[in-house]
């Protein structure tokens, strides 16, 4: 495959990255554009991206109940997730919540 249609491929892939609401200044969808024009584009950067996006990983290797859930602190990552979507919109725990350390 030609540089210019490694580089298609990648833009392709750039137009459907997500947005990242914790840092509006800095998008990976932006560094992917810019790298799409690099000259020395390879196909395998075309292949990382496209797992990446789509979450080959992630389906490949799934996390077991005793990952996710530990014995010392079992609804952690729950809670980290909950904590994630809402400071994504704009909601915040209350002072007394984080003083108490209540969720």
């Amino acid at each position: 495959m030609t540089t210019k249609a490694v580089g298609n491929n990648l833009q392709k892939l750039a137009a459907q990255w997500p947005v990242d609401p914790f840092r509006p200044h800095l998008q990976l969808k932006m560094f992917l554009e810019s790298l799409s024009h690099h000259p020395k584009l390879t196909d395998q950067a075309v292949i990382a991206t496209r797992s990446l996006l789509q979450d080959d990983l992630r389906h490949k290797y799934k996390l077991g109940k005793r990952i996710m859930q530990p014995a010392s602190m079992p609804h952690h990552y729950e809670r980290l997730t909950e904590a994630f979507v809402k400071s994504s919109q704009g909601i915040g725990r209350p002072w007394w919540k984080r003083f108490f350390n209540v969720w």
